[in-house]
């Protein structure tokens, strides 16, 4: 083991008086780059630059209604047939990455026939290169959110996520809460499956003092760590650890040992691997011309960034309960027909100006 990070941060900043999440910050950084990348290449080729107003709606639009409306079929239509109502309430969570590239296929179609009039490869060659950039960005809004994380494991370079377990543990105190905070240790709880960082939690009162606060910690934190819920799947109780009181300048406060379930950080494997796939995207169309074979690099783009997401899906966590008895998990079925597609687009690409 290299490192163990202990994520313990805001998915959102507070500006103008509203809360900005991290994960629409990503994006909006995505789509603002790759409306400058796009520029270049339009100005390079000699196209209008006023079809980029027109690009830029498009590409948005299908991004975010393909994300919501493929993880609403892939993976809980058993929820969403049964609230139709709740399916564009995006706000809510749950965008899948295959549904954006379905959509965006065929956005970019619409958009090169009748607006363009370009061949869609043409689009499509030059689009993926900054989807992919774009791809690195959401992916770090998916770290910002401690969410879509690796399977538990000790790796090299681990993670532990704590945002969700301590918004566990806020509830399940009703409200009597005011704060709590998580320190790493140095020590290590071996078990004959993991190894679990070992944490300090220090839990912060209303009102209470410092042998209240101790007893309310040793009575429920315990029971509300081991309760059923998927924010519980981060921190676990340390066995037999009993709370300390504390006063300080702050007021008082209870300290208490707690196990970090560590996992494998695939949300920065992922966007390291995005941005690899684009600088490599951007080199071979400026360097090699082969951005003249029509769908040559649409192709490598499905080749690299599927190939390396049915990899990864090895890693992960299961995202839905009917993952559990699959061979292959959602994502990796899905990513299997658009690598052979991909596969498909370089073998048969041919030379075209336009």
């Amino acid at each position: 083991m290299i490192a163990t990070i202990l994520w313990d941060f805001p998915n959102h900043i507070p500006v103008a008086g509203f809360q900005l999440r991290f994960y629409s910050l990503m994006f909006i950084i995505s789509f603002v780059l790759g409306q400058y990348g796009m520029q270049y290449i339009f100005k390079k080729e000699n196209v209008n630059p006023k079809l980029m107003d027109s690009l830029v709606y498009w590409m948005v639009g299908a991004t975010i209604v393909g994300a919501r409306l493929g993880h609403v079929f892939f993976y809980d239509w058993g929820y969403y047939k049964n609230h139709i109502g709740e399916i564009l309430m995006v706000w809510k969570g749950g965008l899948a990455s295959h549904g954006a590239a379905i959509s965006i296929v065929l956005a970019m179609y619409w958009w090169s026939t009748r607006i363009a009039k370009k061949h869609t490869l043409w689009t499509m060659d030059r689009i993926v290169i900054v989807v992919a950039l774009a791809g690195g960005f959401i992916r770090m809004g998916n770290w910002f959110n401690s969410e879509i994380y690796g399977a538990p494991a000790n790796s090299a370079v681990e993670t532990v996520f704590v945002e969700a377990g301590r918004a566990s543990i806020v509830r399940g105190y009703g409200g009597n809460l005011e704060s709590v905070n998580f320190e790493s240790t140095e020590e290590v709880f071996e078990t004959d499956s993991l190894n679990y960082p070992v944490l300090t939690a220090q839990l912060h009162f209303f009102n209470l003092n410092d042998a209240q606060s101790e007893e309310y910690t040793n009575t429920y934190l315990s029971r509300i760590l081991t309760a059923s819920s998927k924010d519980n799947s981060n921190l676990l109780p340390y066995p037999n650890a009993t709370a300390q009181g504390f006063s300080d300048a702050n007021g008082s406060y209870a300290e208490i040992k707690l196990l970090g379930v560590p996992r494998y950080p695939t949300q920065l494997f992922e966007a390291g691997a995005y941005w690899f796939i684009f600088v490599l995207l951007a080199l071979l169309y400026l360097k090699t011309g082969v951005g003249q074979r029509r769908g040559f690099l649409f192709g490598t783009f499905l080749i690299a960034v599927f190939g390396f997401r049915f990899f990864i899906e090895f890693y992960k966590e299961i995202q839905v309960g009917f993952e559990n008895s699959m061979s292959l998990n959602m994502g990796q079925w899905l990513s299997i027909p658009l690598v052979l597609s991909g596969l498909y687009l370089m073998l048969t690409s041919k030379e075209h100006n336009s």
